[in-house]
């Protein structure tokens, strides 16, 4: 998947799994802060991802979602189970998943058979 849907997708998990009120992401293999807004509102998702100026949203009922991604006019879906979370990303074809501790999170992408770490 795009590196940039993976910070996103940190920042969605930590939102949903912790209720994390972080305005940014921490991004450990660019060294570099990338900033977010939104908010998870009952069933309802909508996040804004300043780095590339786009929405991501969507639902989660049962602890299943699906996002749109308007940047790349696809969706992913993602499960969330205690601290764990794994979905599908559209775009490239792949799973990923991950963990949330605390403020960080670890995504584990499946196209390239690599970790990626955050702090939220």
């Amino acid at each position: 998947m795009i590196h940039p849907k993976r910070r996103a997708i940190a920042f969605l998990a930590a939102k949903l799994i912790n209720k994390s009120s972080s305005s940014s992401v921490y991004d450990y293999s660019s060294s570099s802060y990338h900033n977010f807004s939104g908010q998870v509102n009952g069933s309802s998702i909508s996040i804004y991802d300043y780095d590339r100026s786009t929405y991501l949203s969507g639902s989660i009922t049962n602890n299943n979602g699906s996002i749109y991604d308007y940047a790349t006019s696809t969706y992913l879906s993602i499960t969330l189970n205690g601290n764990q979370f794994s979905g599908y990303d559209y775009l490239s074809s792949f799973h990923f998943s991950g963990s949330v501790n605390g403020r960080s999170v670890s995504l584990y992408d499946y196209q390239g058979g690599q970790y990626f770490n955050f702090t939220v």
